[in-house]
């Protein structure tokens, strides 16, 4: 399924919200995308949790060998090193 992402012009009106849509098929709104990407989840047996994590824990990630020092400003390597830390830590 081929989908295009438009942003409309302007600030804080209902017109300047993003839609996604399927080719040839109405818009859908970033309200309707959020909650099917959030069926999706619980279909998979998932939870969507965001998360604040301190220096302190980034520096434990290091320390354990989950995550390099140079990688410590990129959210998306922290991700992948807490998850590891999660995996090793309850067992998956």
């Amino acid at each position: 399924m081929k989908t295009l992402t438009k942003k409309s012009e302007g600030k804080g009106s209902p017109a300047s919200a993003e839609t996604t849509r399927d080719c040839g098929g109405p818009p859908i709104s970033r309200a309707a995308e959020r909650m099917r990407r959030c069926r999706q989840r619980q279909r998979k047996g998932l939870r969507y949790l965001g998360l604040e994590i301190r220096e302190r824990e980034i520096d434990a990630l290091v320390r354990q060998g989950l995550l390099r020092p140079e990688q410590r400003d990129q959210n998306s390597d922290i991700k992948r090193a807490f998850y590891r830390f999660l995996d090793r830590t309850l067992g998956e």
